[in-house]
């Protein structure tokens, strides 16, 4: 059973590590009488639990959901990138009493008490409700995207440096949703530098 923190909020992120795409943020405050059986991190619920945990956390919990795009990322790095968009989803919720970050790093720019939990989406309600919002908000954008650009499969692999991604990207360049500052797309900038 998930550790519960009424009045706070919880917050984590999904899609640090993918090639292409925003790192999407989300903090929720759940309310005392919220029904948290099932919460869970995102990454070990299947899509259909994920999906019948959000809608109730949308029509339960007081939350926000904030995206670092890929120039944030570049410009800032992924952690520090993340980390502006919690701060964000965070101070976009109505006078929580404190925030629980999912992690080891606290966001700058609250003023109210903040605690980081490592592995807290497995640990605390809160954290776990945000992680499933910021997975699912953010698969969604990735599978629309994969109709504007339809050659690089995201609606399969969501960004992350999968062996048909990379193959992809090999093969057509890095499209505008590209992280330029990530490995193997700033090798293939590099290479056109020659």
């Amino acid at each position: 059973m998930l550790d519960r923190r009424p009045g706070w909020a919880g917050a984590d992120e999904a899609g640090r590590g993918p090639l292409a795409g925003p790192v999407v943020a989300a903090a929720a405050i759940l309310p005392s009488d919220f029904n948290i059986h099932g919460l869970n991190d995102s990454k070990k619920l299947d899509a259909v639990k994920r999906d019948q945990l959000e809608l109730r956390i949308r029509e339960g919990a007081t939350f926000h959901v904030e995206f670092a795009w890929p120039e944030e990322i570049d410009a800032k790095n992924i952690l520090h990138a993340s980390l502006a968009a919690m701060s964000r989803a965070i101070l976009a919720l109505p006078s929580p009493l404190g925030a629980l970050i999912d992690g080891n790093q606290i966001p700058k720019g609250l003023s109210i008490p903040v605690e980081t939990v490592v592995k807290g989406d497995g640990k605390i309600a809160e954290i776990a409700a945000a992680s499933i919002l910021a997975k699912n908000e953010r698969d969604r954008y990735m599978v629309k995207i994969a109709q504007t650009y339809p050659e690089y499969g995201f609606e399969k692999h969501f960004g992350y440096p999968t062996p048909e991604h990379l193959e992809a990207l090999k093969h057509h360049g890095p499209c505008p949703i590209h992280r330029r500052s990530f490995g193997p797309v700033a090798a293939f900038y590099q290479a056109t530098l020659f």
